[in-house]
């Protein structure tokens, strides 16, 4: 890789964390599609995307916590077996080309409706328990087996159905997206395989943008900037899904 092409792939890695820590994800998508177009090994896209995804997820929990948008009674439920059935998803070998195409033309239909709705609902509710256990595993594992932290899936589900509002969903997801990308990577490593050294370079880059990320949006983004952001997030990783992007 010439220095040109590193420099372009850590610029990238930079506006990809910004954007995703803006709406309370970390990126993984992005990360995953950018290091395999930059002609990256799988064995070290994978890992490398969880490191970052992981660095970026808790300075976003971080800071939309500290904005106050946190809530624990939201986020325990949809986290407490989506850790253990994210593992679980890793370690299936199924066919999925079926299986991603179906998920992705979701998210591209979430992308159009977060783009033409620009508020938040009048009044939420939390969802029922049971509802978001069982919600939980299954997002937990769909991460596992698309290698996201989940957050891609669990924040359309929250906001369509009114259990919260933007940043407060922004919040959770950041922190269930770190949940779920440690259990990965512990998955990863117990195999006994070593983390890339490629992923340190990386690492400072997406943790100041996404840092940056996570303050504009917990603080600073309007719902309206926040949502057209999301839908451009949601759009990303859709089309990758979709058209292996």
């Amino acid at each position: 890789m010439t220095t040109t092409e590193l420099a372009l792939l850590h610029l990238a890695i930079a506006v990809i964390a910004f954007l995703y820590a803006s709406v309370g994800h970390a990126g993984a998508s992005g990360y995953i599609a950018t290091l395999t177009l930059a002609g990256l090994a799988a064995d070290v896209v994978r890992p490398t995307a969880l490191v970052l995804n992981i660095l970026v997820a808790i300075l976003t929990t971080y800071q939309f916590a500290r904005a106050g948008h946190f809530a624990w009674r939201r986020f325990w439920p949809f986290a407490l077996l989506s850790v253990p059935a994210a593992f679980a998803g890793g370690l299936l070998h199924v066919p999925t080309d079926l299986f991603k195409v179906m998920v992705g033309a979701v998210l591209l239909l979430s992308a159009a409706r977060f783009a033409f709705r620009s508020e938040d609902p009048p009044t939420t509710r939390f969802p029922p328990l049971g509802v978001a256990l069982g919600a939980g595993a299954l997002l937990g594992l769909l991460s596992g087996l698309t290698g996201t932290g989940g957050g891609i899936f669990l924040t359309p589900l929250m906001l369509h159905l009114g259990w919260a509002r933007t940043k407060e969903t922004a919040a959770v997801s950041a922190a269930f997206i770190l949940a779920n990308s440690v259990s990965g990577l512990s998955g990863f490593l117990a195999s006994g395989r070593p983390l890339p050294s490629f992923a340190a370079s990386l690492a400072v880059v997406a943790v100041v943008a996404g840092f940056l990320g996570g303050y504009f949006g917990s603080r600073r983004f309007p719902v309206r900037t926040i949502r057209l952001t999301l839908a451009a997030v949601l759009l990303i990783a859709g089309g990758k899904l979709v058209f292996g992007l």
